[in-house]
């Protein structure tokens, strides 16, 4: 467990037109776009850089380990993680055996945050039935961390062949790779978190924090009476961000990527959502889910957070909605040099 205080950024690719110009950008150059996000990061002092897996043509990222060990080869000090990795429809030993390999790319800095997946294209996708949505992810998760101890594994379940004393290379840098369980909010999944005392990651794009404060309690309670290590535990928060020197120019230059974003990506199980302006500023306000401000407010808001859910992480989605890559960049620089030693120095005291 790190000491101090993480922040950290986090991408899902998405490919969409810059609202005012309408100018789109393809693939090839929204991963570029985002390999220099995590230079930068990683220049600027930062401590994570995560990327999402999706399987839709409007997102850039599917093969997520891939994209990683790109960033891993031009970055040097910055830690490497997925956000989520969808493991309900994935093979854990070709999971683990990408991780792996990551993590000896990386010289030790790849992490794994395991997801059940609120997007559900890569059921049909690759073949599996969305009735067996929690029992593939809870059967599939049991193996990783087993494949994660050994080098040899026997194992048997209901969704994959057994394994018998199976190899299972590459071994890690790390003496382990560090697996988070990610989740929206859902109490089924804090609480397996904790029952198995991995550390959880909660994102959160909508609900006032307070609203969601129980669930670091009943984490952390559920690994306590499991009777797992509480110094152990650990807690990291993902939410959407923008931030300018003016804090009424960060919320005006935002909302139409912030909108378009909501209105293109909803997942296909749900309506497209209408973010009205008063829906907007209602999520950017102090008490509100997403970080839209200046650097002071940015800072206020992680350690208001901080006070509610006791997090050793911070992870910000920056980029939406075809936010155009200068504005990205300029945000990166101030969250780097005018929020994270502020957060370091206040959460260190």
């Amino acid at each position: 467990m790190q000491s101090a205080f993480e922040l950290g950024l986090y991408t899902f690719g998405d490919l969409m037109p810059d609202t005012p110009t309408a100018k789109a950008i393809g693939a090839q150059q929204r991963l570029a776009e985002i390999l220099a996000a995590a230079r930068l990061a990683d220049q600027s002092g930062l401590d994570v850089f995560a990327a999402g897996e999706h399987h839709r043509l409007d997102m850039a990222i599917s093969a997520t380990p891939v994209v990683l060990a790109a960033i891993a080869a031009t970055t040097q000090r910055i830690r490497l993680a997925s956000a989520v990795t969808i493991l309900s429809t994935a093979d854990p030993v070709r999971v683990f055996e990408d991780f792996a390999t990551l993590d000896l790319i990386a010289n030790g800095r790849a992490e794994l945050i395991a997801g059940r997946g609120i997007f559900t294209e890569s059921f049909p996708l690759f073949g599996y039935d969305l009735a067996d949505y929690d029992d593939l992810f809870a059967e599939k998760l049991d193996l990783l961390l087993k494949l994660n101890t050994a080098e040899s594994v026997t194992w048997q379940g209901r969704f994959r062949a057994p394994l018998h004393d199976a190899p299972i290379p590459p071994r890690p840098a790390q003496r382990q790779l560090p697996i988070w369980v990610g989740t929206g909010g859902t109490q089924n999944s804090v609480a397996r978190a904790g029952a198995l005392g991995l550390p959880l990651a909660l994102a959160n794009i909508s609900i006032p924090p307070a609203k969601l404060a129980p669930l670091a309690d009943l984490y952390r309670s559920t690994a306590l009476q499991a009777g797992h290590d509480a110094g152990r535990l650990q807690i990291s928060i993902a939410t959407h961000m923008h931030v300018q020197k003016n804090s009424q120019d960060a919320l005006n230059a935002f909302y139409p990527h912030y909108a378009d974003y909501f209105f293109t990506h909803t997942p296909s199980q749900y309506r497209a959502q209408q973010i009205t302006r008063a829906d907007y500023e209602e999520r950017a306000g102090t008490h509100g889910a997403i970080f839209v401000g200046s650097p002071q407010q940015i800072i206020d808001k992680i350690l208001y957070e901080r006070e509610l859910f006791g997090h050793q992480r911070f992870l910000a989605q920056i980029d939406i909605g075809g936010l155009p890559y200068a504005s990205v960049a300029r945000a990166i620089e101030l969250f780097a040099t005018e929020v994270a030693p502020v957060v370091r120095r206040e959460t260190a005291a």
